[in-house]
């Protein structure tokens, strides 16, 4: 891949990491993208991590910039501090990587060279595996379209267009980042690569999976509903903000509705967890007018 490298060798790439208590992941994320083939800018933003994260890395990764929040601004608020970098550097690309995954070798080359001839696509995600090499289960069921499944099971190289596909490794292009924006603080955790995906397809780029590169998450293999009452609110209040958000129409019913169901829930969830309910109505009401600007532009 010589020749390719050569195209891309005056192209500059921050790769971007989250970090919050991750020091089991750190030598698999932080090693597999020092020994990329390309180079990369590599920042690791840490949301106050209290098992010593932060400092591991800078211990093994010398070449790795950790820059410490000092609190958990979540995942959108703290890789938007990352694509600030990369717009302020006026830097080519942006990788996002998860904490608890990690690239081959040429799985960034491979995007970038992609991109390179397809400058239509606003978000490149590789095909997502589980660390013993199979297919990731909510990956192949719910992002996967057919073409790539199928551009996987004959060997083929492809870019299968999609709607929507979870950010736990994702390409962004310098022009995403200035037209779409940065991720939507108004969600902390979850729901902010919804909100993103359909910013990105209202400002008329695609988002596409490379059926030739490959990634690896390692996160449970179960599809079984959370079972959690208190992550269910915080689902459930994630799934409001987006129907609201990105309804077309009927806003005043919309409203209606979803404040109703606020109630139910309050009416009809245990005592001890009913505070968090009302909290959640309480951001709801307080950010209802950012809201419902359904295709705004988050400016970094």
């Amino acid at each position: 891949m010589a020749e390719n490298k050569d195209n891309i060798g005056h192209i500059t790439i921050y790769a971007i990491v989250v970090t919050y208590n991750g020091v089991k992941w750190v030598e698999k994320c932080f090693s597999s993208l020092v020994k990329s083939t390309v180079p990369l800018k590599i920042l690791a933003i840490d949301n106050a991590s209290t098992d010593g994260t932060p400092g591991i890395i800078k211990e093994k990764f010398p070449q790795v910039e950790v820059i410490e929040t000092g609190e958990n601004l979540g995942f959108g608020k703290a890789n938007n501090i990352g694509l600030k970098r990369v717009l302020g550097e006026n830097a080519n690309y942006a990788f996002l990587l998860n904490q608890d995954a990690w690239v081959e070798e040429d799985t960034i080359e491979k995007l970038v060279e992609v991109h390179q001839q397809h400058q239509g696509y606003g978000i490149l995600s590789p095909v997502e595996f589980y660390r013993s090499g199979v297919l990731d289960i909510k990956f192949k069921k719910f992002y996967a379209p057919n073409c790539l499944l199928e551009s996987i099971k004959y060997n083929k190289t492809t870019i299968c267009q999609t709607d929507f596909i979870n950010a736990a490794g994702w390409l962004l292009p310098n022009k995403t980042i200035k037209i779409v924006g940065g991720f939507d603080e108004i969600f902390i955790h979850y729901g902010e690569d919804v909100d993103f995906c359909k910013r990105t397809l209202s400002n008329n780029f695609k988002i596409g999976i490379t059926s030739n590169t490959r990634y690896f998450h390692d996160r449970p293999q179960l599809l079984i509903k959370d079972s959690s009452p208190l992550k269910q609110i915080h689902h459930n209040h994630i799934k409001r903000i987006l129907y609201l958000r990105w309804g077309d129409k009927h806003w005043i019913k919309k409203t209606a509705y979803i404040v109703r169901e606020y109630c139910f829930e309050i009416i009809s969830t245990k005592t001890k967890l009913r505070l968090n309910v009302i909290t959640n109505l309480l951001l709801f009401i307080t950010n209802y007018f950012k809201i419902i600007q359904a295709k705004k532009q988050i400016l970094l």
